[in-house]
C-alpha cells in the first residue's frame, strides 16, 4: 500500500509538471509553481525528485522507453513482416498521440535535460532506431518491402510520426484509432507495400511494382 500511495504521489507531481512546463515551458514553472497547483510544499516535490531538472527527465525518458517497447514488442510477433511493421508503427503512433505534452516538452527543452538524462535517451533513440532498421531489412529480406536505405527510412518514418505532436488534434477529423492506423498505413505505402482498394487496415498487401 506504502508504495502505492508514493507512486500516486510520485504521478500526481508529474501531471501538474507536465501541464506548466508545457504550458509556461521549463524556465517560466518553478517548484514553487508546481507545489502551489498541489496543494503542498516544495520539500514534498524534493522528497520524490531531486531537482527540477531531474524532474524534466522523469517527464520526457519514459516516453521515449515506450516509443522502443512498441517496435521492440511488435518485432517479435508471428506473421509477416507486413504485419509487424503495421502492428509497430500503429502501437509507436498511439505512444506519441496519448503522450502530445511530454514529446512537445522533449523536444523544446531538450537543452535542459541533464547530460547523463540526455546521454540516456540518446541511448533509447539509438535503439528505436536500430530495432525499426531491422524491423524493415526483415521485410526487404522476405521480397515484402522496397527500400534502398533502411536507415535512412528509420529516420524518416520516426521523424514523420514523431512530429504528429506538432498537429494532431484528439478533437479532429480522424479519432485516435484512425489515425494510428492512418500512419501505419502510409509507413507501409513508404515501404513499397501496395493496399488493395476497399481492403485498407486489413492484412491484404502486395509488393508494389
Amino acid at each position: 500500500m506504502r508504495d502505492e500511495i508514493l507512486a500516486y504521489k510520485r504521478e500526481r507531481i508529474l501531471q501538474e509538471a507536465v501541464a506548466l512546463f508545457y504550458e509556461r515551458g521549463f524556465s517560466g514553472a518553478t517548484l514553487d509553481d508546481i507545489a502551489a497547483e498541489l496543494g503542498v510544499t516544495k520539500p514534498f516535490i524534493y522528497s520524490h525528485f531531486r531537482s527540477k531538472t531531474d524532474l524534466l527527465a522523469a517527464i520526457c525518458k519514459p516516453t521515449i522507453e515506450m516509443s522502443v517497447a512498441a517496435i521492440a514488442e511488435a518485432s517479435k510477433l508471428p506473421g509477416t513482416a507486413t504485419e509487424r511493421l503495421r502492428h509497430a508503427i500503429n502501437d509507436f503512433t498511439r505512444v506519441v498521440l496519448q503522450r502530445q505534452p511530454n514529446i512537445a516538452i522533449y523536444f523544446r527543452e531538450e537543452k535542459n535535460l541533464s547530460p547523463e538524462a540526455l546521454a540516456e535517451i540518446n541511448v533509447l533513440r539509438k535503439d528505436f532506431d536500430r530495432l525499426l532498421s531491422k524491423l524493415l531489412s526483415d521485410g526487404v529480406a522476405s521480397g515484402e518491402f522496397a527500400i534502398r536505405d533502411v536507415k535512412l527510412a528509420a529516420l524518416a518514418i520516426g521523424g514523420m510520426i514523431s512530429w504528429a505532436y506538432t498537429w494532431h488534434r484528439p478533437a479532429g477529423r480522424l479519432a485516435t484509432d484512425e489515425m494510428c492506423e492512418a500512419m501505419a498505413e502510409l509507413t507501409l505505402q513508404m515501404a513499397g507495400v501496395r493496399l488493395l482498394p476497399g481492403r485498407a487496415g486489413k492484412e491484404q498487401a502486395k509488393l508494389s511494382a
